[in-house]
Order: structure tokens, then sequence, then C-alpha cells
């Protein structure tokens, strides 16, 4: 069986943790950022894990 590429547009947006679970950044932090709340802002900052409907999907495309 050949190698699977990974999906460097995937890869630069999703990480693997160590159980395997997917996490990612959240969008909405790149610009017009004063109308934004800073609770909000501070919250966009951090990561989350991907929802259970695209792990499938997302771990296919980084297989590695």
């Amino acid at each position: 069986m050949p190698k699977l590429k990974t999906h460097k547009g995937a890869a630069k947006r999703f990480k693997k943790t160590g159980t395997g679970k997917v996490k990612r950044g959240h969008s909405h932090l790149r610009h017009m950022l004063t109308s934004k709340a800073k609770k909000r802002k501070r919250k966009l900052g951090t990561s989350v894990l991907v929802s259970d409907a695209d792990v499938r999907k997302i771990k296919r495309m980084i297989p590695y």
C-alpha cells in the first residue's frame, strides 16, 4: 500500500493531541478587534477540539 500524503492546508490548521484527538483554533481574531469585547477575544485565542462530525475527515487528511 502506498504512503498517504498529508493535506498541507489541513496540517497548518489542525494538530493531533497525544491521545489522538484533533485540536483547532478559532476564527475572527485577525482584524477589526476594537469592536470585539476583551472576553470574546480571550476566548477566541484558546484552542478547542474538533466536533465529532468532522474528526474522521480531518484525521484522514493528517494521517501522521
